[in-house]
């Protein structure tokens, strides 16, 4: 018995240590069979190919991806929270929209795989076209941003090793424990999804500063300024950091090749701040365009079957260097009266595009491109109006329509739209001081336009939101009534991602009556006079509502709980907020538009050249637009904060356009300038807020000599336990007008 205990031990021993060198490690033996390499892709100069497999020939393929995250309410993208129903739905969505390929940009948990192999499988029982994937493999943002170079073991050994661990995956022999590889999923991957895979994109944007450094250390060093292997090598023009590619790259295929006599295509990421152009020294310094990665340095040899293509993330509105570029002709792409629209607007976008085409000889794809429905905006596209943020999603639809016919104008190969599923848990460079970042994925900040690039939005509460600003007054009730106050009321409610209000005015002339909300919400700071327009506060304000019209209603702050000036003052105003003088006091009568700061635009670059001082580009986040915003109403305007009816008027508020810095706890800015320096937090549990109304064109007269009372409105964050439902946006809706019907 004790031998047999013995035996079955010995074979659990070596059972685990095999499973582990084999699935965990990828440890294989190569009996060196004479098995026939295959692929069922290929190109030539600017097409792909899917191989029939009932003709047995190459047919032209046009990639129409969309590029897919893996983040949902409530979780962060690295917790691979969607689930394999979710996956199910979501790819059948997909493909009703009329795209034919999804795209991924690292590993994702074992969930992702095994819907992709069920949905495929299930489509080719049944006679249909299956739904295709290219597969990315991720380059840990910590190693890229830090003093490593591109030939750092943590850089190159790590994507080479994450390289041959997203190929078992595909292959279905893998599996890996949580960490295993960065920001990467985790699970058990047993299906070979290998047929429905049609390439590889390896890397990311690359850091300029990663890219020029790795250039410069190893400049003229033998073993860095080229490459040779079996499947891919340098041109004499290589740089050591595109050897570095080549050499990642080489041994990808090698793998697949050697373990599985598969290959597919191949990509490197890349993006304009890296493209392979020179701009004008002047358009380079004021970038900083220290750096370029050019993939026609990456040759294949003729072991390589599947071949390379060129894969960019190329967006309208950043960085649009030809905005700043007089001088076109150097990049051979005709003249600017050729890239004008029919209604005069010049299309650098376009322009750009016929640039990588040009200059390449190998198929181009667009592998990331889009635009935000946020209510937020970060940087604004001078030319075709297509921004980043603040684009209804109407807007959002035909601006991705316009992208994409001009990626197909210029001959591009293919694109992936960026983004299938809005992401919580994002951040955009102009808002993140603002909000607590531990606590993104716990309510939805529609100030923060990275969070909207989605053609599904996650709306709040589980089947439908606690309101909607329509216009139609049967989701309130007299329990939602905060205070009165002579001929007027006002009402409350809120969910994980507005602040909703209702104002009652008892013979409302909307076109002439001015409207004033004011609220309390932070005890550090607030006045109980506004100068602006002469009212007078029961308790210390720190916002202002105002409603005057369509065209001329918006959000106030006071001066001193600006947050833009905390942290933005001397690029818009061109001073210290900080130093003696500048400190707004305590009770300030001044309250001030809301703000966004926004990228530089033509005007500033015009000044720096000119060398003289330029202050930065805003957007007023605060004027409320008008409209209807029940995506049910077929005047849907996704982007409108308020609409009048009758006696009433609906609003809603984003939460951080009131300095909330995480409503699912309740936590608001401290003062800027109590010893913080900055934005930091308190809690609170209750605002304030009162309501008055001035009759007539003489606004606020009436008011002067009262003070408008307020009451408390009582606050209770939600923690961690969010609500959402899902909703396909009307851009889904626009795209698939094109793709479904071509």
């Amino acid at each position: 018995m004790k031998k047999f205990i013995i035996a079955v031990a010995s074979l659990i021993v070596l059972y685990l240590a095999w499973d582990y060198a084999y699935f965990h490690m990828g440890i294989y033996i190569n009996f060196g069979d004479d098995e026939k390499t295959e692929t069922f892709m290929a190109v030539d100069e600017d097409t792909i190919y899917m191989l029939d497999k009932e003709t047995g020939r190459y047919e032209p393929f046009e990639i129409k991806g969309v590029d897919m995250g893996s983040g949902k309410p409530g979780e962060w993208s690295t917790d691979f929270a969607v689930t394999k129903e979710t996956y199910l739905r979501w790819f059948a969505e997909i493909q009703e929209m009329g795209a034919n390929t999804v795209r991924v940009y690292t590993i994702q948990a074992d969930d992702f795989y095994n819907a992709f192999y069920a949905y495929n499988h299930d489509r080719e029982e049944k006679g249909k076209e299956p739904l295709w994937l290219i597969q990315g493999v991720w380059v840990n943002d910590y190693v890229q941003n830090s003093d490593r170079d591109a030939y750092d073991d943590d850089f190159m050994e790590t994507l080479m090793d994450d390289c041959r661990t997203m190929v078992n995956v595909i292959h279905g022999q893998q599996k890996l424990y949580v960490g295993r590889v960065a920001s990467a999923g985790s699970g058990t991957y047993l299906h070979d999804i290998s047929d429905w895979v049609i390439g590889y994109i390896l890397g990311v944007e690359w850091e300029d500063v990663t890219v020029a450094y790795t250039d410069h250390k190893y400049e003229g060093i033998n073993g860095y300024t080229s490459f040779t292997g079996d499947y891919m090598y340098t041109t004499e023009e290589a740089t050591p950091f595109e050897c570095m590619l080549a050499r990642v790259g080489d041994k990808t295929i090698e793998y697949e090749t050697n373990r599985f006599h598969t290959q597919r295509l191949v990509a490197f990421s890349n993006w304009p701040t890296t493209d392979p152009f020179h701009y004008a020294d002047a358009v380079e310094k004021y970038f900083m365009k220290c750096a370029e990665v050019d993939v026609e340095h990456i040759e294949t040899t003729d072991a390589f079957l599947a071949g390379q293509f060129a894969s960019y993330h190329v967006y309208p509105y950043y960085p649009d260097y030809l905005q700043y570029d007089e001088d076109w002709a150097k990049f051979h792409i005709g003249e600017k009266a050729d890239y004008y629209t029919k209604d005069g607007k010049l299309n650098t976008y376009r322009a750009y595009l016929r640039m990588l085409t040009n200059h390449h000889t190998m198929p181009v794809v667009i592998s990331e491109f889009g635009v935000s429905t946020g209510r937020g905006m970060a940087q604004y596209d001078a030319n075709t109006g297509r921004n980043q943020g603040h684009m209804s999603e109407k807007d959002q639809g035909d601006a991705i329509v316009q992208c994409y016919e001009d990626i197909r104008s210029v001959g591009c190969a293919g694109c992936c739209v960026f983004t299938w599923q809005d992401e919580w848990f994002k951040r955009t460079w102009n808002t993140m001081y603002a909000v607590d970042l531990k606590r993104n994925p716990y309510w939805s900040d529609y100030q923060t336009n990275e969070q909207y690039f989605g053609f599904l939005s996650f709306d709040p509460g589980n089947e439908k939101s606690v309101c909607y600003v329509d216009g139609d007054l049967s989701e309130w009730t007299k329990d939602n009534v905060v205070i009165e106050n002579r001929d007027m009321a006002l009402s409350m409610k809120y969910d994980e991602k507005f602040i909703y209000f209702l104002i009652e005015k008892n013979g409302l002339d909307f076109d002439t009556d001015t409207l004033f909300v004011p609220i309390d919400t932070t005890p550090k700071s607030g006045s109980t006079y506004c100068e602006n327009n002469g009212l007078l506060f029961e308790r210390p304000a720190d916002f202002l509502i105002v409603i005057d019209g369509k065209e001329n209603s918006r959000v106030l702050v006071q001066e001193r709980y600006e947050s833009l000036r905390s942290t933005y003052a001397h690029d818009v105003y061109g001073y210290d907020t900080y130093l003696e003088g500048n400190i707004p006091a305590v009770d300030s009568p001044v309250f001030v538009n809301i703000n966004l700061v926004l990228q530089t635009q033509m005007a500033q670059f015009i000044q720096y050249l000119k060398e003289e001082d330029y202050r930065a580009q805003t957007f007023e986040t605060g004027a409320l637009r008008y409209g209807n915003a029940n995506p049910d109403s077929p005047d849907f305007d996704s982007l409108a904060d308020f609409i009048c009816t009758g006696d009433f008027i609906e609003l809603k508020l984003p939460w951080q356009l009131l300095n909330f810095a995480d409503p699912s706890r309740m936590e608001i800015h401290d003062d800027y300038y109590d010893g913080n320096y900055g934005v930091e937090y308190i809690d609170i549990d209750e605002m304030y807020v009162g309501i008055a109304g001035a009759a007539g064109p003489e606004g606020t007269s009436s008011l002067a000599a009262e003070r408008i009372l307020m009451n408390s409105f009582s606050l209770k964050g939600w923690g961690n336990k969010v609500t959402s439902h899902e909703r396909l946006k009307s851009s889904y809706y626009i795209l698939q007008g094109v793709w479904a019907n071509k």
